[in-house]
């Protein structure tokens, strides 16, 4: 709907009302129903998942075109995310958000700060959710807001052209709501709980929603150890509760990311079920570690046996109860898990990896490739690697598998600030810079994202302001730290007010009671020092 046409709209519907209508503007409906373009969360679900079904295939065609993402723990956050990117790219193309269930745990728990173990409350996901959307809800109101107080501007001034440029500016404003990648962890409880769950994070606005393969129960951070994952048909039911979700609902497009943590999990909780020798339950079972028996005498008490690549195997079990994987088995194992979870369903896969490496993700991408073509990933770039020690010890790795003359350095130590200008941490920060399009490129990743870096930036920018502020730098410290580099660089919130929608409100009081208003914005207000 452009300007013009809502405003005619809205005329001919108040002129077909009787005269306790009279004083309702049809622009300024016009106004208000354009700044407020998505109504529910549903509606912002199918947009997004048209957009991300299109980025898919625009990946297909080109993998120059991949996605990415920062995690966001806040509202607030996510808003000044997009408005930046807006900035200084001038649209959101291929700019999502992610929501990362630890930094929910971290962070937005009512117990207080927990660790990454599911133990958060549930419906803190689809909240972060629906506070995401409201807060990118109000950046396109505010900036239209803007926008309609500038045409107002140019039409008291009698300047036609300007009013005409302004109108198109309106007519062709691009929305801050990007599609958001949502973790829903391991499910939070059985399928009817992962379906329920699923329902609400679609209705909070979610069109894709990501999930892995660990035991609900004892679901732990995809970077610590003491991962178990579930047999493919636990999570195959799960998987099919999110696409029920998604159609119950009336998402059809709606995406879903199946996340394999097998790579590092290297324990299971039960022992699959199988019925015929190559089903999924038998090749999940021919990767448990343990002893082929020969006789009952070789079972003692309490002992599990199971008939496993043609054989009776005796599993490995833990004094937990877990049982354990062959060592050296992980790369297999993710390898069918992504498999049998695109052919049963899912849209994208997550390889959760103890190291960025192109070429050890390739090698796995390749593997799936060769019986599903088209497979693609959503990657961690995540901030529990040690980016600049891992490349710089890749790049080290291999000049000396080149015969290059690498007794100038010290791999262990390749963190130190005393490398930082060395040819092998220029080659490392060259290979850090060019990580995403090389693994677009040569691992089929389609969407890069970092799951915490806002978290970390929060932290990063507090110690810097208390150390100058409550040191001796005192006011200056912020003044120097924050607010001129604020004005200087533009960013949106210096005028706190106005991103807290007071421009906005002083809007609709005039809407509401015309002369009679009392605003915010007069001559008084110190915002207009900025």
């Amino acid at each position: 709907m452009t300007y013009q046409s809502t405003l005619d709209q809205f005329a001919t519907l108040i002129g077909s009302k009787d005269s306790s209508w009279q004083e309702i503007s049809p622009e300024y409906a016009a106004r208000m129903a354009l700044q407020n373009r998505f109504q529910t969360g549903l509606d912002i679900a199918r947009y997004t998942a048209g957009i991300m079904r299109q980025d898919m295939a625009d990946y297909d065609a080109d993998s120059s075109q991949y996605t990415q993402s920062l995690g966001c723990w806040h509202g607030f956050i996510g808003q000044q995310k997009m408005i930046a990117i807006k900035k200084h790219f001038g649209n959101t193309n291929k700019k999502y958000l992610y929501l990362s269930g630890w930094m929910i745990a971290a962070l937005r728990s009512e117990f207080g700060p927990l660790p990454d173990q599911s133990m958060h409350e549930k419906t803190a996901v689809p909240m972060l959710i629906e506070e995401l959307y409201t807060f990118l809800r109000q950046a396109d109101a505010r900036e239209l807001g803007g926008l309609f107080r500038q045409l107002d501007a140019a039409k008291d001034a009698g300047d036609a052209a300007k009013a005409a440029e302004l109108q198109q500016q309106i007519d062709n404003h691009q929305t801050h709501i990007v599609p958001i990648i949502a973790d829903i962890d391991a499910g939070f409880g059985n399928e009817e709980a992962t379906y329920l769950l699923a329902k609400k994070m679609i209705e909070a606005g979610a069109c894709c929603i990501q999930i892995e393969n660990q035991v609900s129960d004892e679901k732990q951070c995809g970077h610590q150890d003491g991962k178990v994952t579930v047999p493919h048909a636990d999570f195959l039911a799960k998987i099919r509760a999110v696409r029920y979700a998604f159609l119950e609902l009336g998402v059809p497009d709606g995406v879903i990311v199946a996340r394999t943590d097998s790579l590092g999990a290297g324990l299971t909780k039960q022992i699959a079920v199988t019925k015929e020798p190559g089903d999924l339950g038998d090749l999940y079972n021919s990767f448990l570690d343990g002893d082929y028996v020969q006789s009952a005498d070789d079972i003692a008490n309490g002992d599990v046996v199971v008939k496993a690549n043609g054989k009776l195997l005796k599993p490995k079990r833990l004094a937990s109860g877990l049982f354990q994987f062959r060592p050296g088995s992980g790369e297999d194992r993710v390898v069918l898990d992504c498999i049998t979870s695109l052919q049963h369903g899912a849209d994208l896969l997550w390889i959760e990896t103890e190291k960025p490496h192109v070429g050890q993700i390739a090698a796995m991408v390749n593997r799936i490739r060769e019986v599903v073509p088209n497979a693609k990933l959503v990657y961690n770039n995540s901030p529990s690697f040690n980016w600049t020690l891992n490349f710089r010890q890749q790049v080290f790795d291999g000049w000396q598998q080149e015969g290059k003359d690498v007794s100038a350095y010290d791999r262990a130590k390749l963190m130190s600030a005393e490398y930082d200008a060395t040819e092998l941490a220029i080659e490392a920060d060259r290979r850090i810079q060019t990580f995403q399009a090389d693994g677009a490129r040569e691992a089929g990743i389609f969407h890069h994202l970092i799951t915490l870096p806002t978290y970390h930036t929060a932290a990063l920018s507090t110690d810097n302001l208390a150390k100058e502020y409550f040191g001796e730098a005192g006011m200056l410290g912020y003044v120097e730290g924050v607010q001129r580099k604020e004005i200087r660089q533009g960013i949106a919130c210096v005028k706190h007010q106005n991103m807290a929608g007071s421009d906005m409100g002083d809007d609709h009081k005039e809407y509401f009671s015309g002369d009679a208003a009392l605003k915010a914005s007069g001559k008084d207000n110190t915002m207009n020092q900025f």
